[in-house]
């Protein structure tokens, strides 16, 4: 697999398009997976996908294999690209009533099997984090990145990781705790 990355990095450093669709066969849908848990809106997280792939393709010249694996340096690249996109949108506020979502509350314990009531709590929780905490959460348990990788990607040091994991573990408790 290591000798395969480094023939495609050559590859697309040459700017040959059989090796660009291969970086995106290979790793697209992780890079899309990454944006669209930061960028919600799919036309937008396609949007940002594709600048993605073109900061990655304008910058594989800059890459280093020995800092990480290409897989966590296109990780970076979206992470980054989401981020600013999302910080460059209006806000846009949602209101829901319960019943909008389809719910009723004493239907839920009885229908709902208790996994399935602990994931859902989970998900609504998850969605009320701010999208920085999201994909942290994200790349540690949906992706199981170590805390190096997790920390390449979002600039920071591996143990402040740690931390913020520790705290956004404590803060989804207590949203779920406030329901």
């Amino acid at each position: 697999m290591e000798q395969e990355t480094t023939i495609l990095i050559s590859e697309l450093q040459q700017y040959q398009p059989a090796a660009c669709q291969r970086l995106l066969s290979t790793y697209g849908p992780m890079v899309f997976r990454m944006v669209q848990r930061i960028v919600t809106c799919r036309e937008d997280a396609e949007e940002v996908y594709q600048d993605v792939f073109i900061k990655a393709l304008r910058g594989i010249g800059g890459y280093d294999p020995r800092q990480a694996s290409l897989n966590t340096w296109l990780n970076r690249i979206a992470y980054h690209e989401s981020l600013n996109f999302v910080r460059g949108q209006k806000p846009t506020i949602l209101y829901i009533e319960e019943n909008d979502l389809g719910i009723d509350t004493m239907e839920v314990a009885d229908e709902a099997t208790q996994d399935e009531q602990t994931i859902r709590q989970l998900e609504q929780a998850l969605a009320k984090l701010p999208p920085h905490e999201q994909a942290i959460v994200s790349m540690f348990y949906y992706d199981n990145m170590s805390l190096a990788d997790i920390a390449y990607v979002t600039g920071a040091n591996p143990s402040t990781i740690g931390s913020q994991l520790s705290r956004i573990r404590k803060k989804l408790y207590r949203i779920i705790k406030k329901r």
